[in-house]
């Protein structure tokens, strides 16, 4: 018997398979009851969307219509409880970035997006949190916390500028900044192309 058919190696195979993504299994489907338990723990655990905790009741679930609808009814009943509310977590989230982590609003708009939040929802959650807020200055302690400080030359600029935009801040933020930093009008205008194509992304 060769080495390729060997038991040995057979079962190395099984193994590796096993262990691979695409042998993975599939984690046992819930009850009705035993989905509601899971989606009220996974809530008591963190704050969630809909969209968020949609994906995560379908990993435990069978895919099929059944278990499509089983998620609908917890969903349903938890929105009905109050237990599940995008409004109430867009206006959390917003603030809490906004006066914690002192991100920009292009920044909260983005990652509310990402979590299935809808427009209208977050548009609404991030108006109220950053009313009234200064720009400029929330862009300045946002800079702090990142521990950045007075660019030195061109690369240091760049580098404020590019986590200034990564931070959801205004190219009009960004260069009010970098200006009272008296940065090179030069250096300004390189950059300026640069949040001419940030903004179209």
């Amino acid at each position: 018997m060769s080495d390729a058919t060997s038991p040995l190696t057979e079962a190395r195979f099984c193994y590796a398979l096993l262990m691979s993504p695409f042998g993975a299994r599939r984690k046992r489907a819930l009850t009705d009851v035993e989905l509601y338990d899971y989606a009220v723990g996974s809530l008591a655990r963190k704050m969630r969307t809909v969209a968020e905790l949609k994906r995560l009741l379908r990993q435990r679930v069978e895919p099929s219509e059944g278990g499509a609808m089983a998620v609908e009814v917890v969903i349903a009943k938890l929105k009905e409880q109050k237990y599940l509310n995008d409004s109430r977590y867009a206006a959390s989230y917003s603030q809490y970035r906004q006066s914690n982590e002192k991100f920009g609003r292009r920044r909260v708009v983005t990652d509310l997006k990402a979590k299935g939040v809808h427009s209208e929802v977050t548009q609404q959650a991030v108006n109220a949190a950053y009313e009234g807020v200064n720009e400029e200055q929330l862009a300045r302690q946002f800079l702090e916390r990142k521990r950045l400080k007075k660019p030195q030359n061109e690369r240091e600029s760049a580098r404020i500028f590019r986590t200034l935009v990564r931070g959801g801040f205004s190219a009009g933020t960004i260069f009010k900044v970098l200006k009272r930093w008296n940065v090179d009008d030069e250096v300004l205008t390189a950059l300026s192309s640069e949040a001419e194509e940030s903004a179209q992304e």
